[in-house]
């Protein structure tokens, strides 16, 4: 059995040894062409004249497309048809591509990109939330509104009221390997090589560009250098524009963005505004709460309905809210469309309502962990709501009603409150929370603090067709495996985990297991490697394959041998059939000598989910996972300057498929939340030009900026829901951890005042930030 083993990723060696092919290292044609955008230097305003003159004549160039080369301009959106290829008229973002230039070499074609001469009518740009609210400039045609119960009463009935707003910036995606793609013309069609979370969604967009059918493309994906969600929708236009230049020219065509292009060009996570007012009791529990957001999604639609539904749908966190309302603003600016990202809104949710906590815990200058227990959803019984009591947590049968999301779907699975009581002894919270305080009574320059985090995340696409999956299983005669899958591989250990699954199948080692590129050819109609839904969906896929193909060679063995099917046992590289056992190979020699077929699809279609999105309601998620972290801090009041220094985090992956990749991604995932709302700023001056557009002006977090005492453990109890293994996905919900440390920066703030005065401290707090916080402290 290699499910649930500590293996290294498969691709592991090349990895540190540079081996690793990315699409860039791939050896094209003699003759591949290059491609390279030309881009708007206006925010917004109507194209008045373009002179591409000295392009057309730069050194290499082939060829060069603009607006009016396009009797019909193909569409690069993932959702409404509102992201032409090539500006047409009018821009709408700095940055927003305007002619393509196709040259001999990369370098050449971007020094051309460079000498269009584009004259504009620039026209007001719309560029904060404010702006748009103003301007009633939006995706919808007003605000989106959930609502459970009366909050409005229960918050004017409240002995106390807590208010306040938050800003909370975007982030940059930062993937190591920029986007990229690459087209090969073909007699019958073009073959793309695509950086994509979604090659069914370049397959489907280059097939509407060509006017051709999705079974003329084929897009295949051997590996991405990080993903993050930037690729599920922002490499189309590359693809695309690669496609046409194929097909034009009958010459392969690459485009890559260099860094700067690629955060000039591209969507972030969505930035937002949130406002909020709650009603709480003398204890502080929560009886009535109001949320605003105003999302800011920049000049098109993308994936920003889906990803503000999501940050609704994350408002309550860990919390049973039975009065609540809910108010989401998807406003529209002249800026790069922000698309998806790690979490996909849920973390905007999430923050929002721990900020929440915070408040009142402050307000009411208690620890804000016993704010959380008091409001925590009840806890689940050992087999599942209103079985029995669990020792440490709130459930009791005689309150087992069923506590419902303020979506009304039942919270059947609630460990955070077990989560939280483990994870507070193993971190010796409240021994460190009052070794802090006395630390901060005698040194008025240096300041800690402490702060919890938990985390309910829901697993699942909203847009429920999303949740399918395929694969194509193998078995060759010499016993070796071939498997592919609709999942891709960013560098989070997929082809391994779902190679392990494989594997267990058939009781085989999982170097047995080849799994190649990412291939719409052999397995179509694939959804999007996002949501956390890779080895969920990817691996039961997988699996349903190879025991397609087990069971075959399962019957005919007991038949060649007069036993019975369930009699046979596939284990450690053996097939048992009673006292006899023979090597896998052997069989499956002898199984294609007897003309059975070892080959098969796999298929599989996540259960339970329904979920009105008009409405609010429904079950869109299987099932949650759950997690906590606890993170100390310390800043230096006199500069801002500020380091993490320990983070404890238990994190549940149910029965996990390869802990030592469980592991590594929730520490990953940790740094990169904290990095969003701490060191990562994205800054847009009155132009709409983004500053923060390069290595040099943008600070993602380094090794440096880990915590030196990091201390990751899972916890380790099966998934109630039936999911591959009983795992439970770990790509999207251990992110949410990060808030811990803007949490606990916003705790050694509140040191430095005479605890009057609430830090409503600013996401990412950065160095600055913090330091106009402290002095607002001082300055009560």
């Amino acid at each position: 059995m290699t499910m649930g083993k500590p293996l290294p990723h498969d691709s592991a060696p090349l990895h540190v040894t540079g081996q690793a092919r990315y699409l860039d290292d791939l050896p094209l044609p003699a003759g591949t062409l290059h491609a390279a955008f030309g881009l708007s230097t206006c925010a917004h305003g109507t194209i008045t004249a373009i002179d591409l003159s000295a392009v057309h004549s730069a050194p290499g160039v082939v060829k060069v497309y603009a607006a009016a080369d396009f009797p019909e301009m193909p569409d690069c959106s993932p959702s409404t048809h509102d992201e032409p290829l090539l500006a047409t008229g009018e821009v709408h973002y700095l940055g927003q591509p305007v002619f393509l230039v196709i040259a001999d070499t990369h370098l050449n074609a971007r020094k051309a990109a460079r000498l269009g001469k584009i004259t504009y009518a620039e026209r007001p740009a719309l560029l904060t939330v404010d702006d748009a609210l103003a301007a009633n400039s939006r995706f919808e045609s007003g605000p989106i509104i959930w609502a459970k119960g009366d909050a409005a009463t229960a918050i004017a009935n409240a002995p106390q009221v807590i208010e306040g707003t938050m800003e909370v910036g975007g982030q940059e995606h930062f993937y190591l390997e920029g986007q990229i793609a690459a087209a090969l013309p073909q007699e019958d069609g073009v073959h793309i090589y695509s950086s994509t979370q979604h090659p069914t969604e370049i397959q489907h967009k280059v097939a509407h560009a060509l006017h051709l059918p999705m079974s003329a493309v084929r897009v295949e994906t051997r590996r991405m250098g990080g993903g993050f969600g930037g690729k599920e929708s922002q490499g189309n236009a590359l693809a695309i524009a690669c496609a046409i230049a194929a097909r034009d020219l009958n010459r392969p065509c690459k485009l890559r963005y260099d860094r700067d292009d690629d955060m000039m060009i591209t969507g972030k996570r969505h930035d937002l505004r949130i406002n909020y007012r709650t009603g709480i009791d003398a204890e502080g529990r929560i009886l009535g709460i109001d949320f605003t957001h105003l999302i800011r999604c920049g000049w098109a639609q993308d994936l920003s309905l889906a990803v503000a539904d999501r940050a609704m749908l994350h408002a309550d966190n860990c919390y049973h809210l039975p009065d609540i309302r809910i108010e989401s603003h998807r406003l529209k600016t002249n800026t790069q469309s922000a698309t998806a990202y790690r979490g996909f809104g849920g973390p905007q949710g999430i923050v929002g309502i721990e900020r929440v906590i915070d408040h009142i815990a402050h307000a009411l200058k208690k620890d804000p962990n016993a704010i959380r227990k008091l409001n925590y959803y009840r806890a689940a019984g050992p087999t599942g709501p209103g079985t029995g009591h669990r020792i440490g947590s709130t459930y009791s049968p005689a309150n087992s009603a069923p506590q419902t999301t303020p979506y009304f779907m039942e919270v059947e699975d609630f460990i955070g409150q077990d989560i939280t009581d483990a994870l507070e002894k193993s971190s010796n919270y409240a021994a460190r929370r009052a070794e802090i305080a006395a630390w901060n009574s005698t040194n008025p320059i240096l300041k800690r603090g402490l702060a919890f985090t938990p985390v309910k995340f829901g697993i699942s696409f909203t847009l429920t067709w999303l949740n399918q999956a395929g694969a194509l299983v193998h078995v060759y005669q010499d016993g070796s495996i071939h498997l592919n899958h609709g999942g891709t591989e960013m560098g989070q250990g997929l082809n391994q985990k779902v190679a392990q699954v494989a594997a267990s199948v058939f009781g085989v080692d999982t170097a047995q297991v080849k799994i190649t590129a990412t291939d719409t050819a052999k397995v179509p109609n694939t959804s999007a490697t996002a949501a956390s839904s890779g080895a969920d969906m990817n691996g039961m896929a997988a699996q349903n394959a190879c025991q397609i193909i087990r069971d075959r060679m399962a019957d005919f063995l007991a038949d060649k041998l007069g036993s019975r099917a369930n009699d046979i046992r596939f284990e450690n590289g053996q097939v048992h059939a009673g006292a006899q056992s023979y090597p896998f190979a052997q069989v499956a020699s002898w199984a294609y000598q007897a003309r059975i077929s070892l080959s098969s699809t796999g298929f599989y279609a996540t259960p339970k989910i329904t979920w009105d999105r008009v409405k609010g309601q429904g079950r869109p998620f299987l099932y949650f996972a759950y997690g906590a972290a606890v993170t100390e801090v310390v800043i230096d009041t006199l500069t801002g300057e500020n380091r993490i220094l320990r983070t404890d985090i238990l994190h549940d992956a149910g029965t996990s498929l390869n802990p030592a990749l469980d592991i590594g991604q929730v520490e990953g995932a940790y740094v990169q939340g904290a990095g969003w709302l701490t060191t990562e700023e994205l800054v847009w001056n009155a132009k709409g030009a983004l500053t923060t557009h390069a290595p040099s002006t943008y600070k993602i977090p380094a090794c440096s900026d880990r915590p030196p005492i990091f201390n990751v453990a899972l916890w380790d109890e099966p998934n109630r829901e039936d999911t591959v293994g009983k795992s439970k996905a770990v790509g999207e919900p251990p992110f949410n951890l990060g808030i811990s440390a803007f949490l606990a920066l916003s705790d050694a703030i509140a040191a430095c005042g005479d605890g009057s005065r609430y830090p409503n401290l600013n996401a990412p707090a950065t160095p600055e930030r913090i330091l106009m916080a402290v002095q607002a402290q001082r300055h009560v």
